[in-house]
């Protein structure tokens, strides 16, 4: 895996917060979890917006030093290389979310990552490190079974069945898919996904292509941006707000999300929102005509 200079570490941790280098203890490791997933959105920005990044660890750390973001094969692999030069243990496992209404699978269109300690140090065995799905775990958790409580979701892991030792982090039931499945095997590179990222990133049968979606949770709520839509659901419930003009959208990306832009010219970002616009007015006509006949869409 790749290994970042010392200089590159303060700067990944700036990026996140951070304004230290830690020993790689467990209580360092939820420190770094917490950040990230914080600080660092899940986007389909770059597929949507027709720039999409390559998931090459060294490509996937450029994205979070030049104040960008990804999803997550970006995400769980630049953490994955920020925990491996801050000297923790890390593996690379294939894994696969379950969409509403299919069967769990692992299909390797998800990265997931776990870090070893020993039975001598603080922490040990084994833990889930999960930066890559936007409202998943705040902070890491033990890979055994159990229910691990994070405002304002409920997790549980249990055994998978669909991979024999591999593992399931199942989501809360209000969430936005039921769950993700890990294979034991450790991968030592990315190969296994490029395949998968290039399908996301090219192909009209991709969920992500002509779909703009953003999530970012912290320590006691979840956020959502699809298209024109904000969800923010928190332990008093889920608060939905239409966002109706240009300066409402980009007050949100940039106030919620921290989504800056930075790699979107002027005219780019007015086309990105003519096309997010343009999108949800469809939405919107597809949910009139389906109001009428006493059925609704989802999304």
């Amino acid at each position: 895996m790749y290994t970042l200079t010392r200089d590159e570490v303060r700067a990944y941790l700036k990026r996140i917060g951070i304004s230290e280098i830690g020993a790689p203890t467990l209580l360092y490791l939820a420190e770094l979890h917490k950040a990230h997933v914080k600080h660092l959105s899940w986007q389909t920005l770059d597929i949507f917006g027709g720039k999409p990044a390559p998931i090459g660890f060294k490509e996937s750390v450029a994205l979070i030093l030049n104040r960008r973001s990804g999803y997550c094969f970006h995400l769980n692999g630049a953490f994955g290389v920020l925990l491996h030069s801050l000297g923790y243990r890390v593996n690379l496992h294939r894994a696969g979310v379950q969409p509403m209404g299919a069967e769990p699978r692992i299909n390797s269109f998800h990265l997931g990552l776990t870090v070893d300690f020993s039975d001598e140090e603080a922490g040990r065995g084994t833990w889930i490190a999960e930066v890559g799905l936007g409202d998943m775990p705040f902070e890491p958790l033990p890979l055994r079974h159990g229910t691990f409580i994070q405002e304002p979701y409920t997790y549980k892991v249990t055994e998978s069945g669909v991979a024999a030792d591999g593992w399931r982090l199942e989501h809360d039931h209000l969430a936005s898919f039921p769950g993700v499945d890990y294979a034991p095997d450790v991968l030592t590179d990315l190969e296994e996904f490029k395949p998968n990222h290039e399908f996301y990133i090219r192909s009209e049968d991709s969920p992500w292509f002509n779909k703009f979606l953003i999530r970012q949770r912290n320590e006691t709520e979840g956020n959502e941006l699809r298209g024109c839509i904000w969800r923010k659901r928190n332990a008093s419930g889920l608060e939905k707000t239409e966002l109706h003009t240009k300066s409402q959208w980009f007050e949100v990306l940039a106030g919620v999300f921290d989504e800056q832009l930075v790699n979107y010219s002027k005219p780019e970002r007015e086309e990105l929102w003519k096309r997010v616009e343009a999108a949800h007015s469809d939405w919107q006509k597809i949910k009139e005509r389906q109001e009428k006949a006493g059925s609704l869409p989802t999304g």
